[in-house]
Formats: C-alpha cells, sequence, structure tokens
C-alpha cells in the first residue's frame, strides 16, 4: 500500500500550478489549508471545494492522480464521521426500527468530511505539483529546523525500502505456509509479531548503517541547503497564484466571522 500510495507523487508538468515559485506557493497553500480548518459553518463547505477544485483543475494533474490516493485518506475519514449522522443530534429525518438519521449529526459530519476533502486535495495539489526535495528546502529556508527536514526526508526515501521488504517477508511466510494451512488465532499473531518484530530491527539496523554512512561523507559539518533551487525571481504566476489564494485564504476567514455575527 505504502508504494502504490507514494509512486509517482510528484508528477512534471507545465502547468500554472508547476511553475509557481516553492515557496510562496507553499505559504499560501497552507494558508488556504488553515483557512478552510477554521471553518464552522457548512454554507462555506461548498465555496471551500469550488476553490480547490479550481486550484487542482489548474494544476492539470489527472483525475486518476486523485482518485488513485483519495481511498486511504477517506477510509480514515469514513471511520471518524461515520457514526455521526446516527448518534448525535434530536432531529430525526428518516427512522426505521431503531436506526434514525439525525439532522445534526448529518450536518456535522457533511462538515467534518467537507473540510477534511478540500484540505487532502490541496495537500495532493502541492505534493503533485512540486518534487518533495524542493518542498524540504523551502521549509528549511522558512527556519524549520535541520533535523526535522532531514529525518523527514529519510523516513519518505526508506518508505519504499521498508514496504520493500514487508513484501519480501511476506512472500517468505506464505511459501512457508502462513495462510495456506489451518492455524489457530495464537499461531497467527505469532507469525506477525515474528514479521513486524523482525522488520523493525532490521530497519533500526539499516538505519545505524545510513547515519555512519552519512557522518562519514560529512553529514553534520554545516552544508547550507536553504537556498538551493527555491529562490527563484517571482514571476506572473507567481505573484498572481500567490495574490488569489491568499485572497480565497481570507474570505473563508471573513466569511466565518461574518456568519458568526449574524
Amino acid at each position: 500500500m505504502a508504494i502504490a500510495f507514494h509512486t509517482n507523487i510528484y508528477l512534471p508538468g507545465e502547468s500554472p500550478i508547476h511553475r509557481w515559485a516553492t515557496r510562496p506557493k507553499l505559504l499560501s497553500l497552507l494558508a488556504l489549508m488553515f483557512a478552510i480548518a477554521l471553518v464552522r459553518h457548512l454554507v462555506l463547505v461548498p465555496w471551500a471545494l469550488a476553490i480547490v477544485a479550481l486550484i487542482y483543475g489548474c494544476s492539470r494533474l489527472p483525475l486518476t492522480y486523485l482518485l488513485r490516493r483519495l481511498p486511504y485518506p477517506g477510509l480514515f475519514i469514513v471511520a471518524m464521521v461515520g457514526l455521526l449522522p446516527w448518534i448525535s443530534g434530536e432531529t430525526v429525518i428518516w427512522q426505521w426500527q431503531w436506526f434514525a438519521l439525525r439532522l445534526e449529526g448529518l450536518q456535522i459530519a457533511a462538515l467534518v468530511a467537507g473540510r477534511f476533502l478540500a484540505i487532502v486535495i490541496t495537500g495532493f495539489i502541492l505534493l503533485g505539483t512540486t518534487p518533495f526535495l524542493d518542498i524540504l528546502k523551502a521549509l528549511r529556508s522558512l527556519g524549520l529546523p535541520a533535523l526535522l527536514t532531514d529525518m523527514t526526508l529519510l523516513t519518505y526515501r526508506y518508505l519504499y525500502d521498508i514496504a520493500g521488504q514487508l513484501a519480501t517477508m511476506q512472500q517468505a511466510m506464505r511459501l512457508r505456509g502462513y495462510g495456506i494451512f489451518k492455524q489457530t488465532v495464537r499461531q497467527q499473531w505469532g507469525w506477525l509479531g515474528a514479521l513486524f518484530g523482525s522488520l523493525l530491527l532490521r530497519s533500526y539496523e539499516r538505519s545505524q548503517r545510513v547515519y555512519k554512512a552519512m557522518c562519514l561523507r560529512g553529514y553534520g559539518q554545516g552544508m547550507n541547503l536553504s537556498n538551493t533551487g527555491v529562490s527563484r525571481p517571482l514571476n506572473g504566476v507567481t505573484r498572481l497564484a500567490t495574490s488569489l489564494t491568499l485572497v480565497a485564504a481570507f474570505s473563508f476567514v471573513l466569511g466565518e466571522w461574518i456568519l458568526s455575527r449574524l
């Protein structure tokens, strides 16, 4: 699953969103995500989804790119809000035996799911139009500690290897009879415990070897990557995209303030 999720997460292109400079794009899209997260009125959710859909259209990313990746976070949000329409609220709008669909719970579920969907799509737009290394360079140039960016980069890099090791070990388990012959629950948990324990030990030993190799190559000697590749001149696309995105983000804050005073 991890391989399917991360493969080709960045798609090269010539769209306006691809030509948007990394630092302004990162800051603008983060501001938009925070503004959407502040929305408390359901009436603003369609506006948020429309803005995000417009940006996604400008990015020229294929629809299949989004459809392949949405199921994973989608399952999480369904698990989080799936019960709300049935257990939250007092206004019953449909009932069958002891199942009662409640208006207040339905509204809360729609609000949470709509905000979550808009924020996740915005994140995919950022990742799909910007190389991951450029995002980390931009974060470091904005003041994020180098240790955090290095840990993020190494985690992202070795997710592939860990997923590959897991697939190899699962295949080895099947060749030894796991899942073929009838086993008790205790035996199955024993197999799984051995699998993840071995994977943890291998990952730890791998991290030690990688860290020692990095130190031998000069890691931690003060090399500065803060301005490599992200300090592009601000072109017209960057100015326009940054301005429109910040205006959109401000519109959510303003709309929320107006609705809260009505």
